[in-house]
């Protein structure tokens, strides 16, 4: 029985699956949050898919706006092949009073929006005089007194009562200050005087780049108006007609004495942070670890921002790749944000560590210094595959140890009756027969009239062969093979290179050790280096300059185990 109301209840659910997944993803936003009593808004319904919807039931406003009409749009977009679409729904909305006034959720689109607040403030005392022209400019800016390099949003409005067949706004444009328009033009309808106004608003992100009392200068408008009521309106005949904007002034303030000497950047919001790591959990030599680490701020462009960059690091080489940059506009302020890849190149086992970064800023918000900080971290780094295994390891063959000495007990028991005299007599006897064997053998090689013959032949050939297919590889533009192919034909010669890092530290050349550095640079970051293929078959066309290797000494050709040397 219980078998069959869980079979139900997985069926219910099943059903109803695919219609939650029909639910959209909806918003509602407001073209404005702060709006003078008499002035219209525009409150946007947006939902992401193919939804078909009408204008949601808007009783609930009715008690502090008049609905006025709505509008909906639907844009497709495709990009790399993969369409989105999305469903805007325009409503114009008049508030009936002052103060916070609240819009509740609503339905829309099978989903629910979050609730918006709006704020209404009593609308200007020059209203009045305003309300006589047909065309006028306002402007504000928005704090009037800020710190040098804090974003401030300088507005200019259109006031218009007539029918405009044509006009032109300029920009502003003033020395020591920077601006960046903020958005689209917003339109919508306002009070002055008793009087109805069209009204285009455009904003500005405005930076000032020095301290001290600036002044923004009015900003002109130019155009043509037309009396549809007069006899030549029928013929296009218009009417010139002009305006011109208050100026503004602000007061700039200098960065903080506790600033220090430090970049001085001033934003609402500010992140710093560093990702990645090994995608298995383990780190090896030559095998880079890819790390990003991105710097994001509310209130700066990202020219603004410092360049990121991470430290040398010892038992580590860091390539880095090419920088993402860009300035977003996020509502009335600019986001700026830098991103940059790592490529991080680990050069020997054992740990390396990547040191804590720190970066100060000013929260405006809070009007005081703040630090952001990525800490500290350390890996483990492994030897390559195929190579020696690390100091770790050794415990498994440690504790095997008792167990070979129990089982050579009895034998080293047999042998602890001779006497010692015996074992030194026989060791020496057997030292002697080896010298004297080695005697005959030279010898008899010299009555041949020859030398000993040297098995280098074969290895010579595949150090020979491999360094053609390496010359023959570096004329080409692929990096990855240029690094197989060299690391192959150094091995050949030296068994015990396990990677280009070490193969770099094993050469004396400066000009070889900078290739191979090169080299990795594009592998690993991405470096454009067209003339690297000719650099590297230049290089090494002679072969490897090796440094000497350790211990090595010319005074004696036999090998160390021999006592002393015999020469002729």
């Amino acid at each position: 029985m219980k078998r069959r109301y869980l079979m139900l209840l997985l069926c219910s659910l099943s059903c109803l699956w695919p219609l939650a997944a029909l639910a959209a993803d909806v918003q509602a936003t407001l073209d404005r949050s702060r709006v003078e009593l008499g002035e219209t808004v525009t409150l946007n319904l947006r939902a992401d898919g193919d939804a078909m919807a009408n204008t949601p039931d808007l009783s609930a406003l009715s008690r502090d706006f008049a609905v006025l009409g709505s509008s909906s749009n639907t844009s497709i977009s495709i990009v790399n092949g993969r369409r989105t679409a999305q469903l805007t729904v325009g409503v114009a909305l008049r508030p009936l009073h002052a103060g916070t006034l609240h819009i509740p959720a609503l339905s829309f689109a099978g989903g629910t929006t979050a609730p918006v607040n709006l704020e209404v403030v009593p609308p200007d005392a020059g209203a009045e005089t305003a309300g006589r022209k047909d065309v006028f400019l306002e402007a504000t800016i928005d704090p009037a007194s800020a710190y040098v390099g804090q974003q401030m949003v300088y507005t200019v409005r259109l006031f218009f009562a007539t029918d405009l067949t044509s006009g032109a706004l300029e920009d502003p444009q003033v020395t020591g200050i920077d601006f960046r328009r903020l958005g689209n033009e917003i339109n919508y309808q306002a009070e002055r005087g008793g009087r109805r106004y069209n009204v285009i608003e455009r904003r500005y992100a405005a930076t000032p780049q020095r301290e001290g009392h600036l002044r923004i200068p009015s900003v002109a408008f130019q155009g043509e108006s037309v009396n549809m009521a007069g006899s030549d309106a029928f013929f296009g005949n218009g009417t010139p007609i002009s305006a011109a904007s208050p100026t503004v002034d602000i007061d700039v303030r200098p960065a903080p004495a506790q600033v220090g000497q430090g970049a001085w950047l001033p934003a609402r919001e500010l992140s710093l942070t560093l990702d990645g790591g090994p995608a298995h959990g383990d780190l090896h030599v030559g095998e880079p670890l890819n790390l990003v680490m991105n710097l994001q701020a509310t209130g700066l462009p990202y020219e603004a921002l410092p360049s990121l960059s991470l430290p040398s690091l010892d038992g580590a080489t860091v390539y880095p790749d090419k920088p993402v940059n860009g300035t977003r506009v996020d509502g009335q302020w600019l986001v700026g944000r830098r991103q940059q890849s790592f490529a991080v190149v680990p050069n020997r086992a054992g740990t390396f560590t990547i040191p804590e970064t720190t970066l100060t800023w000013w929260n405006l918000a809070e009007n005081h210094a703040e630090t952001a900080r990525v800490p500290a971290r350390t890996f483990t780094v492994l030897p390559t595959a195929g190579g020696p295994a690390p100091s770790s390891s050794s415990a498994p063959q440690a504790a095997a140890a008792p167990l070979a000495s129990t089982a050579t007990q009895e034998p080293v028991v047999a042998v602890a009756g001779t006497p010692w005299r015996v074992l030194a007599l026989i060791s020496l006897g057997l030292w002697v027969l080896s010298v004297l064997a080695w005697l005959a053998w030279r010898w008899r090689e010299r009555q041949r009239g020859s030398t000993p013959v040297t098995r280098t032949e074969p290895a010579g050939a595949s150090a020979a062969r491999l360094r053609a297919a390496f010359l023959l590889e570096a004329r080409g533009n692929d990096a990855a093979k240029q690094a197989s192919a060299l690391l192959s034909w150094a091995k050949a010669e030296r068994p015990a290179l396990q990677n280009l890092g070490e193969l770099a530290r094993a050469l004396s050349a400066s000009p070889q050790r900078e290739a191979i550095d090169a080299l990795q640079r594009k592998q690993y970051a991405g470096a454009e280096d067209a003339a690297l293929g000719d650099r590297l078959a230049t290089v090494f066309k002679d072969g490897f300059a090796w440094q000497p290797a350790p211990g090595s000494s010319d005074a004696s050709p036999l090998p160390p185990l021999y006592p002393f040397n015999l020469r002729r």
